[in-house]
């Protein structure tokens, strides 16, 4: 599994986002991996799965493979929105 973390410029809450992620998919047993864009970035490359913030979500309304997170460095929220995703 290919998941992207996204904020607006990649290089602050994205990166954040990576490091909780990580330790998330670590505990879930899944293979993954992880890395950080920017809003830019996304557009012009494919992943399996967004993680990003309430604020963006605006910009992901027509897809369905996105994580809305109000806490990124909420291990226990993201682990739960992890959990809702795969649970589908």
């Amino acid at each position: 599994m290919h998941i992207v973390t996204v904020c607006g410029l990649g290089v602050g809450s994205s990166l954040i986002m990576k490091m909780t992620v990580e330790n998330v998919v670590k505990d879930l047993g899944l293979k993954a991996t992880v890395e950080h864009w920017d809003m830019g970035t996304i557009k012009s490359k494919s992943c399996d799965l967004i993680v990003t913030t309430e604020g963006f979500r605006k910009n992901f309304q027509d897809r369905d493979d996105v994580i809305f997170v109000t806490n990124i460095v909420d291990k226990v929220e993201m682990k739960q929105k992890f959990e809702e995703y795969l649970g589908k």
